[in-house]
């Protein structure tokens, strides 16, 4: 669920996997996908931290919304986890909800 640049393209994305596949084997590889998600206009954040305290993260995107007057649309928003074998101070995970 990482955004990639517009140039970059599916057939990009499995040369690139295949190359890897050789180097450093892994069955999870099968399970990779390059597919477009069209949730509309988003607010997102990258938070640093404990994921205890995600809520000061929600909180600083809330008022950003307020500022910029939009509001939250949906009750659910998206984790994307970019690190998850490190000390929790260092943890660092993408938060992100739609907004209108």
């Amino acid at each position: 669920m990482i955004r990639q640049p517009n140039f970059i393209t599916a057939e990009m994305v499995c040369a690139a996997l295949e190359r890897v596949k050789v180097k450093k084997p892994n069955r999870l590889y099968e399970k990779i996908i390059f597919d477009a998600i069209h949730d509309g206009k988003c607010i997102e954040m990258l938070h640093v931290g404990s994921y205890d305290n995600e809520p000061s993260s929600f909180a600083q995107m809330d008022r950003f919304a307020e500022e910029n007057g939009l509001q939250r649309i949906t009750d659910w928003h998206r984790e994307i986890y970019l690190t998850n074998r490190t000390e929790s101070d260092k943890l660092k995970t993408i938060l992100r909800y739609q907004v209108n």
